[in-house]
């Protein structure tokens, strides 16, 4: 995966409001495949977080995948 690929993560993080499912775009590999720096962001555009993560909780979108809307709780 490269930089502005959209991800989705593979596990919820309660602590940032994501959920298992929800989608990311990479703004950032780091170096040596040690992880992603990746930007959550609602509908209308405003960012959610921004999360260095392990390259094992994202994973590329598949084919035939539809996003799905909800209101994130923080």
């Amino acid at each position: 995966m490269k930089e502005l690929d959209s991800v989705v993560l593979t596990r919820d993080l309660p602590k940032h409001g994501l959920k298992e499912g929800d989608i990311g775009t990479i703004v950032l590999v780091h170096s040596a495949g040690a992880g992603y720096e990746v930007e959550f962001i609602a509908l209308d555009g405003e960012t959610m977080a921004v999360i260095s993560l392990p390259t094992e909780e994202v994973r590329s979108v598949a084919r035939r995948e539809i996003p799905h809307a909800r209101q994130i709780a923080i």
